[in-house]
């Protein structure tokens, strides 16, 4: 009915781009000035009462700018969860969200793949932007980079109400990429360090640009510049940061990234090398042989080993075995036995290394690895080509 899908833990989530936000302007998110003060903003980044949609306002740490299209993926969470208490527990509706404008100031989680602590935060605004806007600090206490990762937003009330971990696998990681402890407030002095070093100038000293010019160690021009790691530990460390350059309007340039634009790998890996070519300073074939050395032929390689070190798995009652029966079928119901580890997950990328190693010219030894690694992939399923030509029969067999 609300068009959504479950995910593992028994939350409903939202992925999108990271996007790091110190300042904003209300016309930029959508949402009235009155409102904004409603959620605490007061005053602009200069101590000015905030009247008009056009002042610069200072975000504050742990509320985000989500985009549109995730808005209205959460009104729809939002209606379900209100089904749910009403049909299922017996309460009132809590949300009761019509618009994406009724979603401002509700609370969310954020999780990042591959750990189990999500991160209180709040809605306060929308952009046209596929990303999540939002302060520095909240996306390295995610353990993130602000350097485009994925992570996902989910509804706090989802989160308490339908996360269990009752639902998550058994097995080693099984509990990764769920809310299993929920961080309610951001102390920059507990985050990843690397924010640490985050600029927070207006501008830059002379003697900064001076120091330059003898190409010292960053650490020892540290100090010149006003840094997060200065203010630890005081009131300073949440507000009063400050930035270089001013943008018209946060929501001009690309929306969507062409990476995720693209459906296929041989269109991304097409896109990114006609892009390397455009650009004079990059060794266009260097960087095709370190796509191939350092990712394409690890994951043939790796995906072709757990292939042969593969569990089986029950397609009735879903135990594992490490090695295939002597009876061929689950020792536990005699189910029938399915792989967990396809032909296609180790042939994905050799053709795409094919090409890549072909029309960028790469050494021989390059393309002689290929050919071997593909040698081997075809003495792996060989026997299965013969079992399925075997299975081939003539309609004048059955005279």
């Amino acid at each position: 009915r609300f068009d959504l899908t479950v995910f593992k833990d028994g939350t409903v989530r939202f992925d999108a781009t990271n996007a790091p936000l110190t300042h904003f302007k209300p016309a930029e998110i959508g949402v009235p000035v009155e409102r904004l003060r409603q959620l605490g903003y007061t005053v602009d980044r200069e101590g000015k009462p905030l009247e008009s949609p056009e002042q610069i306002c200072e975000l504050k740490v742990q509320d985000i700018v989500v985009s549109e299209r995730c808005a209205e993926f959460l009104v729809r969470v939002a209606g379900f969860l209100d089904e749910l208490l009403e049909r299922l527990y017996g309460l009132p509706r809590y949300y009761n969200v019509k618009s994406k404008e009724d979603l401002v100031g509700h609370l969310v989680v954020g999780l990042s793949p591959h750990t189990l602590c999500g991160v209180l935060g709040r809605i306060i605004g929308f952009t046209k932007h596929n990303v999540c806007y939002s302060h520095p600090l909240w996306i390295s206490a995610k353990r993130r980079d602000c350097d485009g990762d994925e992570d996902s937003v989910m509804l706090l009330l989802d989160v308490l109400l339908n996360f269990s971990r009752e639902y998550l696998p058994a097995q080693v990681g099984g509990i990764m990429d769920s809310p299993m402890l929920l961080l309610p407030i951001v102390n920059p002095q507990e985050v990843d360090d690397q924010v640490w070093s985050l600029d927070l100038a207006n501008r830059y000293p002379l003697e900064f640009y001076l120091r330059s010019l003898e190409e010292p160690p960053p650490k020892h021009v540290a100090p010149l510049i006003d840094m997060v790691q200065h203010r630890l530990g005081r009131p300073e460390q949440y507000e009063g940061y400050g930035y270089s350059h001013e943008v018209s309007n946060i929501n001009l340039g690309v929306r969507e990234n062409t990476y995720k634009r693209l459906k296929t790998m041989m269109e991304k890996l097409r896109s990114q090398m006609r892009l390397m070519q455009q650009i004079e300073g990059v060794d266009v074939k260097e960087v095709a042989k370190k796509v191939l050395s350092v990712h394409l032929m690890r994951d043939i390689v790796g995906n072709l080993k757990v292939f042969a070190s593969q569990s089986f798995r029950c397609k009735r009652c879903n135990a594992r075995f490490r090695r295939m029966p002597l009876k061929g079928r689950c020792l536990r119901c005699g189910g029938e036995l399915t792989l967990t580890v396809y032909r296609g997950t180790v042939e994905k990328y050799l053709e795409v290394a094919r090409w890549l190693a072909e029309a960028y010219g790469i050494e021989d030894y390059y393309q002689q690895r290929i050919a071997l690694v593909k040698s081997e992939i075809e003495s792996v399923f060989a026997s299965e080509k013969a079992e399925g030509e075997a299975r081939k029969v003539r309609l004048t067999d059955f005279l």
